[in-house]
């Protein structure tokens, strides 16, 4: 998979869970994709105090990017 396709795989995904982040007031974008394999996001609105945001980025989104795109070892989360 070529660094094009693995971009729409990963976006793919995040457009999955994005639905749920926005009914519970927040979001995630897209950073970055390094060396083929992490995945960087950024939560943001209500995401970001959320106490259980690591559980969601493990659980959730990192579940359905490498469902996506099994390549990928981790997704971390970016703070601004």
């Amino acid at each position: 998979m070529n660094s094009e396709d693995l971009k729409l795989n990963v976006e793919k995904a995040l457009d999955e869970i994005r639905p749920f982040l926005q009914s519970d007031g927040g979001d995630i974008n897209l950073l970055s994709i390094d060396d083929g394999k992490l995945v960087k996001v950024q939560l943001v609105g209500a995401c970001t105090s959320c106490s259980v945001n690591q559980m969601t980025l493990k659980s959730g989104v990192e579940m359905t990017i490498k469902k996506y795109a099994p390549q990928i070892e981790a997704v971390i989360n970016v703070e601004k």
